[in-house]
């Protein structure tokens, strides 16, 4: 599998909505995992909000999307990030390396994700946020449903 990259849309509750809003537009198969299945938050508020969704249309397009978290800032118009995803832990690790470091900062370490793939966030030097998924079992990027 080669190294993936795709828009990724925060939402504030309303991803499930969105992400198959988006499934009637371009068709395809969406997967999508709550923060409740992955014990990812503290907050019962946010068990069945999406932590990750994922379209994949039958044309090849890639769309993914998630809900942000309530201790997390939500800006429209500033909502989007770009996720890189595959298999080569070197070459990912290399592109957040390179993302992180010379004015960048490190949002979320890479390091072991509960859906257990390798996960990092950061942002660079110009405001962009990135996410890198290292797949661990083949799959393209976080958790499915």
């Amino acid at each position: 599998m080669s190294t993936l990259l795709n828009p990724y849309i925060s939402f504030r509750d309303n991803a499930r909505e969105a992400m198959n809003f988006y499934q009637s537009v371009f068709g395809g198969q969406l997967t999508l995992s709550t923060f409740g299945e992955f014990h990812a938050s503290e907050d019962p508020a946010e068990a069945d909000k999406i932590m990750h969704g994922m379209l994949t249309s039958d044309r090849g397009f890639i769309l993914m999307g998630a809900d942000t978290p309530n201790s997390m800032d939500y800006s429209p118009g500033n909502n989007i990030s770009v996720s890189l995803s595959g298999e080569d832990e070197g070459e990912l690790r290399g592109y957040y390396d390179k993302l992180s470091g010379d004015g960048g900062t490190v949002t979320v370490p890479m390091e072991a994700a509960p859906w257990g793939d390798i996960f990092g966030m950061c942002t660079d030097r110009f405001g962009i946020t990135w996410l890198v998924n290292v797949n661990a079992q083949g799959g393209q990027a976080a958790p499915a449903s």
